[in-house]
Order: structure tokens, then sequence, then C-alpha cells
């Protein structure tokens, strides 16, 4: 590659669809964003634009909102324990509670890390940082996720075992780490801990193996804990935090039930 066109490919590189741009800036989200344009309230460099196909370069075109400069949020990390019966998604079609809800307006450029279903509390990380946030949720780095579960009946050695040399979903064989952590009557409480993300993944196993789930709550995350965090409460990590955390994920080797 010519050095001409190694600096066309980076420039290119540093281009930002407009209206992801304004997301990131915490404006709205890129589909409010795409509506501001089409309306003729973005301007960049002092022309409005209309186009939702324009890019910028961040670092040196001036872009206002109804005549205020814009300016990127700075990277972070927000905690959130999610109550049950709130929708993992910053808007909902049918009006439900999203965790978009327990977000300052200051915080709109940031986005769920993934999601946990209706019936699902628990731990939820929310971010403006776009490549942590794919590491994360990728599939190949396998980042476990730890649940505690409470499920009908008192589960067997036997079963405890085919959990965890495998049960197979959709054609893919699922393993596991289950730890007992308390029996009653007729239910067990279990931690759960699994290397994927897929759609009601621990509710599907548990029914495979004909231990419906019945309460479920996500405490870990990768590095990320709920540790004493309340239902329904937030909490936005520091800077050092956020710097300590970042470096975990970005040097993070593929493993399932690493201990952090």
């Amino acid at each position: 590659m010519t050095q001409s066109a190694r600096s066309k490919k980076k420039f290119k590189d540093t281009l930002v669809r407009l209206q992801k741009y304004l997301a990131e800036c915490g404006v709205a989200s890129r589909r409010k964003s795409e509506e501001l344009i089409l309306d003729g309230k973005v301007a960049v460099n002092g022309k409005i634009v209309t186009t939702l196909g324009t890019k910028v370069d961040p670092s040196k075109d001036m872009v206002r909102v109804r005549k205020k400069i814009i300016k990127p949020e700075e990277k972070g990390i927000i905690l959130l324990n999610k109550p049950r019966h709130v929708v993992s998604t910053m808007d909902d079609p049918e009006g439900r509670p999203t965790v978009a809800d327990f977000l300052t307006s200051k915080h709109r450029s940031y986005f769920p890390v993934g999601r946990l279903d209706w019936d699902t509390m628990g731990l939820m990380i929310l971010t403006n940082d776009g490549e942590m946030a794919d590491l994360l949720m990728h599939p190949r780095n396998e980042f476990q996720r730890i649940y505690e579960a409470k499920v009908a009946g008192i589960i067997s050695d036997k079963t405890y075992e085919k959990l965890k040399q495998g049960v197979y979903i959709d054609a893919d064989k699922i393993t596991c780490n289950v730890r007992q952590l308390e029996v009653g009557k007729d239910y067990t409480w279990l931690e759960i801990i699994v290397a994927e993300g897929r759609n009601h993944l621990v509710r599907k196993l548990m029914e495979k193996v004909l231990h419906p789930v019945q309460k479920l709550k996500r405490v870990a995350y990768g590095p990320f804990k709920i540790g004493k965090l309340e239902v329904g409460h937030i909490r936005k990590l520091t800077l050092g935090e956020y710097i300590r955390y970042r470096f975990k994920v970005l040097n993070h080797r593929p493993g399932k039930f690493e201990s952090y």
C-alpha cells in the first residue's frame, strides 16, 4: 500500500456517520438523531445538514444542534441492578419501563451491554465505550456470566453431572458450572456460571433437566460484579475504575469459568 493510500485509509477511518456521532455525544438515540438531521436541526461547520449519510471528523468538524455545539461525552461505565419487569433496551415500543429510565439526561450516550430477560433481575453494564462493549458481547471471547437461580425441585447428583458434561440446546452442547447454595422443601438455589449470553440460556438449561427456573438474578459479568448495589440503583465507576476494568476486558483471553 502506498503512502497516499495509507493516508486516505487513515482519514476514512476517522470519519463517523453524523447520527452515530450525535448518539455518542448523548444528544439522543441514533433514531432520534436521524429525525433531528432530517428536520434541519443539525449544522456541520456552519451549514445545515439533512442527509443521513453525511460523515464528520470529530477531531476537526464543528457540529451544532439547535445552535449548541456538540462534543463527545467522556467514556465511562455504569452498573445497574435491574429490577424484574424492566426491558433491557433504551426504548420500548410497548411503553414498558426500560433501563434508560434509570439514567440521567447527561448519560444519554450510554447503552446496555447485552440483555437480561424481562423476568430476570441483576447486573447490567451500560457504557458509551463501543470497543469494550463489543469485546464483552462477542461469543468468541467467552466472558463468564454468573447467575443465582431458584429452581423447582431437589437436584440429584446425576443432574449436576449432566449439567457439567453438557446439555444440548438448539443443536449446540452447552456446559456450565453449577454450585448448590440452598435446598428447601421443594426448591433449590444454585449458582450457575455460563460462558455465553444467548437469550434465555439459563432458563433453557434448567428446563432441559426438568428443574425450571422460578427466580433468576445475574450477579457477575466478566470482571464486573453486582456487589452490594441495591435493586433499581446505579453506580457510575470512577475514572480510575473505568481504566482498570477496561484494561481487564481488553487483555482478556478466552477461557471458561476463570476467576478475576
